[in-house]
């Protein structure tokens, strides 16, 4: 297995049972944050779910981010690319290296880490079970000139602040828009926030995925 590229934070359930694989949950902070910071968010999961929490890999301020900005929604192209393509092989590395269950494998990603989330859903399909997309957006040239697969089994739980300050709800409702043409299984929510996660916002999205993991009943 080769070094990764992104540091990162492990977290597996206490009661680790020998020959299990587990479903599991990688998060992606926001610019400028860390991956502590997105620990809280997934903490009451963490019975159940390995939690991997990965920092982006430049330094910003006193936090870090995965790719840099031309302008706001406005990625620096060559090192967008760079960074889905280092995440999916760091999702491939984590799944070899610990007691992960390849067909319940989760992002959980808010602002940049929403945008590498969903655009890592488009690009990775259905080696995802789901995606939590918050605040985020699909920059257009992944819409038009990434290789994108099929998401239609795919879940997503997408949500906006009504009130955000940084991108605007009209992109909520455009990335939300795009994505219930791909798959039936989109939950979209919108909250009355600014660019951040309410509480209400993580009680909803901590309810779809405990029901999304579970088995389909006969």
């Amino acid at each position: 297995m080769v070094n990764p590229t992104y540091q990162y934070d492990v977290h597996l359930p206490v009661n680790l049972e020998q020959g299990k694989k587990y479903p599991t949950i990688f998060t992606f902070h926001g610019k400028g944050s860390n991956e502590r910071d997105m620990f809280g968010l997934v903490a009451p999961l963490a019975e159940d779910f390995i939690i991997i929490g990965v920092r982006g890999n430049l330094p910003l301020g006193a936090g870090y981010q995965y790719y840099d900005l031309k302008s706001l929604g406005n990625p620096i192209r060559e090192m967008f690319d760079q960074a889905v393509k280092d995440i999916e092989s760091f999702i491939h590395y984590a799944t070899e290296k610990y007691p992960i269950n390849p067909d319940k494998r989760y992002l959980l990603g808010f602002s940049q880490g929403a945008i590498l989330s969903v655009t890592l859903a488009l690009t990775m399909g259905e080696q995802l079970k789901g995606i939590i997309a918050l605040n985020g957006y699909i920059p257009d040239f992944v819409k038009t000139e990434y290789s994108l697969r099929s998401i239609k089994d795919v879940s997503v739980f997408a949500s906006h602040g009504e009130y955000d300050s940084v991108f605007p709800v009209r992109i909520g409702h455009e990335t939300a828009a795009y994505l219930k043409d791909y798959t039936e299984h989109l939950t979209f929510k919108l909250y009355p926030t600014d660019h951040g996660v309410s509480e209400v916002n993580q009680v909803d999205f901590l309810k779809w995925i405990k029901q999304d993991t579970e088995p389909n009943p006969i």
